[in-house]
């Protein structure tokens, strides 16, 4: 239906916002006579008057032509290899519920599971929340918002006692004095909010970005420290060690404002600069100009994002960023703290009100005994009729159609085989169900798939709230009504309770629901339920927290800046969390020598279901790119425009080069937004962070190769290729050690240090002593180990020694002095075999005490 039949509905000018990022822009849509025109809103405060090119054309998608008009089923009923056919909602719905019902009765009710969208309403998230515990009983539930926060969201939570993307509005941006971007490119991802960055610089700011890329966000700072991917946890540790060091911690906040600052501080004593220089490739000289700055102005953030969070390591990552900040006092200081750059449209909101596989809304938890009882009582059913948590994203996907795994599964605004990692495993994991239903505007890669597909409103014609990255919720107002035949997603499960015999604790108005989810928020940490949209429309936003007050009491005024007096935790104080720098998951080695990170284009967004689509220029024309720098493209014979094959042990994808110097020459660069031949997720590895689940997207080893010259668009449009069914498995030591037989590949050389920090006591200067088990290690059969330094300090007031030993024979002596250190170059040491047990041993007078900090580099070859 085209937008000019739908205009004598429609109001003639609409505020509402952008339905794509975090930033939530405001905009004001318009009809005249004609089609809807789009403005930005000149006065909201995340992008004042400003839009990207995925605004200025979000409403081409309104009437685009491949837009889903009707429910869709298969024409062979229960055989996905024929084909989609229209349907009326009566028989979509009815072979819906017939699966639903089938699967429980043979599989129990977790036999059924839904997984959501981070663009989702509030509304539509805690009513899909809701739906899961209510109408289907199940635990399997949880969203796409995984892949995105979740790793700061844990990190914030263990800190803070909150997560809140950002705890200040992003007006505050501006007038901090510095600012350390780790990971985050707003320049590409969220232009508008660049402005805030840019007016900060004007007003003389130092802005620092951590990126393993110079991307524009990193073009225009002071400094950029271009780390290799997943080390950015050790250059938060060198960065506090050098703090500690250097007598720049903030006692006196660190004293009065937290706890367990102690073990922090002494497990950051084993990164000093140099060692951290050797982890991530940032020279002494930065780490020191980045703390300079840090410290020395009067206000300062720490923003992270994806680039820092997207490991098996980012809960501890983020934690040793807000580490750092705690111990220069930052969260609660004006203009000051640390945040997180929220991504999706609705990833803030998304994840407060149950969508999550543990988690009630207000961010209740689903395993608390006093949250459950409030919640059920505001749904009015027992408490004991609420499922226990169930799994993660990852976890649920990687199961389904298995033993004991989902067989149903309701997918609702998410492109799961664009956006999931190791996206060849979850495609055949989606295969194996017994029957999928997927709700989108288009018929997405993974709508593709399913067994019913149901089409949903979109962004312009439905009511409801989001949250943006600074926790300002904000209202989403319809401009014109759905297209006949096309209903939202509340109408929708309230259609399938109704089927179910559960219809009457569901509403289809979204002001129902908010006013519900206002109840079962209150109390909770995020609390919506002194928000009303009235309030909302009068103050551009409301940020929560913001309870509800006594009747005849002035309105709570929300809280834009969080932290000023208090944390929200048992004694009011933020926690320190000790954290470690680790390997990731996977390293590069001869058969995938190189690491591949992904990420985001400006003109692109998400699994681009809606921006591949839009027909301006600015969008269409973009392709999916690899960048290599001319080195390495130079190495494998590489020209710009080249058509190139990535492989990992997931996969294969291919994409067409960027040569650039804008990147680290180990390091390849793709964005995440296309299926098909070009399906970054094809590769990503999806081991997952113990703590928040997060796969672990920013790295992985791949091999690079040239496969057609620049006018050779055909491979970029073969299915994508893939080795496995099985979850990946790290490779075995034969796999590292062997040698490659190609020239354009390194020699493996693998580095290995025993190292940390350790008490003592000494047993005598005639008794050589083991320290601790971290400093013995048995070489490798058929490897050759040498050392290439040792580095030590020693805190006590006399004089010890330390013994390298192979085999229970001292093959070197080191002297470390009182209160000092030493740092001597090995590689005049001789080889050490395979099956050599190699030990640092402590020489140290009888009864005395200290610390020593250890580092003893091998290589091996």
């Amino acid at each position: 239906m085209s937008a000019l039949t739908r205009q004598g509905t429609r109001p003639e000018v609409t505020l509402t916002h952008c339905p794509y990022c975090s930033l939530q822009c405001g905009i004001s849509l318009t009809s005249r006579g004609g089609p809807v025109t789009l403005e930005p809103q000149d006065d909201f405060p995340t992008n004042l008057g400003g839009l990207c090119s995925k605004g200025w054309t979000a409403a081409s998608l309104l009437d685009h032509p491949q837009r889903l008009l009707a429910p869709l089923v298969r024409e062979v009923r229960g055989d996905r290899t024929s084909p989609l056919r229209p349907a009326t909602w009566d028989e979509a719905l009815g072979q819906v519920v017939d699966a639903i019902t089938a699967t429980q009765a043979a599989y129990g009710r977790d036999g059924v599971g839904c997984f959501g969208g981070g663009g989702l309403t509030n509304e539509k998230a805690y009513a899909f929340g809701k739906f899961a515990r209510v109408a289907l009983g199940t635990a399997m539930i949880d969203y796409n918002g995984r892949f995105c926060m979740s790793s700061a969201a844990t990190a914030s939570n263990k800190a803070f006692g909150i997560d809140r993307g950002l705890p200040f509005p992003l007006l505050d941006v501006a007038r901090a004095e510095t600012v350390l971007l780790v990971g985050s490119n707003p320049a590409a991802t969220m232009p508008p909010a660049m402005q805030h960055l840019d007016a900060g610089r004007a007003a003389g700011a130092t802005h620092v970005v951590v990126d393993p890329r110079r991307t524009p966000t990193a073009a225009g700072a002071a400094l950029h420290l271009a780390p290799l991917p997943g080390t950015d946890l050790a250059l938060a540790n060198g960065l506090l060690h050098l703090a500690v060091r250097e007598g720049l911690v903030d006692e006196q906040y660190v004293a009065t404002r937290t706890t367990g600052f102690a073990p922090v501080r002494a497990a950051v004593g084993a990164y000093w600069p140099d060692r951290v220089e050797r982890i991530t490739g940032v020279s002494v000289a930065d780490l020191r100009r980045t703390l300079e700055v840090l410290t020395s102005a009067r206000s300062a953030m720490i923003l992270t994002a994806r680039g820092a969070e997207q490991h098996s390591s980012g809960t501890d990552t983020a934690s040793a960023w807000i580490n750092l900040a705690l111990a220069l006092g930052l969260p609660g200081r004006e203009f000051s703290g640390y945040g997180t750059v929220t991504g999706q449209g609705n990833g803030q909101g998304g994840r407060e009100h149950g969508q999550k596989a543990d988690q009630l809304p207000g961010y209740r938890r689903l395993a608390d005994p006093a949250d459950r009882a409030h919640v059920a009582a505001v749904w009015g059913i027992d408490p004991d009729e609420l499922p226990e948590p169930g799994l993660s994203a990852f976890e649920m996907l990687d199961r389904l159609g298995t033993p004991g795994g989902v067989r149903t599964l309701l997918l609702l605004a998410s492109n799961v085989v664009v956006s999931a990692p190791d996206v060849n495993r979850v495609r055949e994991r989606l295969g194996a169900l017994d029957f999928l239903c997927v709700s989108d505007i288009f018929c997405s890669e993974s709508a593709e798939l399913a067994d019913v597909v149901l089409p949903c409103a979109q962004w312009a014609e439905e009511e409801g709230t989001m949250t943006n990255l600074e926790g300002r919720v904000i209202r989403r107002r319809q401009a014109l009504p759905p297209p006949e035949g096309v209903h939202d997603d509340l109408w929708v499960m309230k259609a399938l309770a109704d089927r179910l015999g559960r219809g009457a604790y569901f509403s289809a108005d979204p002001a129902e629901v908010f006013a519900e989810l206002r109840r079962a928020s209150a109390g909770g940490v995020a609390d919506y339920s002194g928000i009303t949209y009235d309030r909302i429309d009068a103050e551009q936003g409301v940020f929560w927290p913001c309870p509800a007050t006594p009747e005849g009491q002035p309105d709570h005024p929300g809280t834009p800046r969080l932290f000023a007096d208090s944390f929200p935790t048992p004694d009011g104080r933020a926690r320190f969390v000790r954290v470690e720098h680790h390997d990731p998951a996977e390293r590069p080695d001869a058969a995938y020598p190189y690491v591949l990170t992904t990420g985001r284009l400006m003109a692109q967004y998400q699994s681009g279901t809606q921006t591949r689509r839009v027909p301006a220029p600015s969008q269409s024309s973009v392709q999916p790119e690899a960048q290599l720098h001319p080195d390495l493209a130079r190495r494998l014979g590489i020209g710009t425009a080249d058509i190139v094959r990535l492989s990992t042990r997931r996969g294969a994808a291919a994409f067409r080069a960027r040569v650039t110097d804008e990147i680290r020459a180990d390091t390849v660069f793709v964005p995440f937004h296309w299926g098909g031949a070009s399906a970054a997720n094809a590769l990503t590895n999806p081991a997952l962070d113990p703590s928040s689940k997060m796969p672990a997207f920013k790295v992985c080893a791949v091999a690079v190769e040239r496969i057609g010259a620049p006018d050779d668009d055909v491979l970029l449009t073969r299915p994508p290729e893939h080795s496995a069914l099985a979850a990946p498995t790290p490779p075995t030591l034969n796999q590292q050690l062997q040698k490659s037989r190609r020239k354009d590949l390194p020699v493996l050389a693998k580095n290995r240090f025993l190292q940390g920090v350790f008490p003592f006591t000494g047993e005598g200067m005639d008794k050589s002593a083991t320290i601790a088990p971290e400093l013995g290690y048995v070489v490798p059969e058929g490897v050759v180990s040498q050392a290439l330094y040792l580095r030590a300090g020693n805190s006590s007031d006399e004089l010890v020694s330390l013994v390298l030993v192979r085999d229970g024979v001292p093959m070197r002596y080191f002297p470390v002095a009182a209160k000092g250190d030493v740092h001597v170059p090995l590689r005049v040491v001789e080889d050490i075999d395979g099956g050599s047990h190699v030990e640092l041993r402590l020489l140290a007078p009888e009864g005395l005490a200290g610390t020593l900090v250890v580092d003893l580099g091998l290589v091996e070859h």
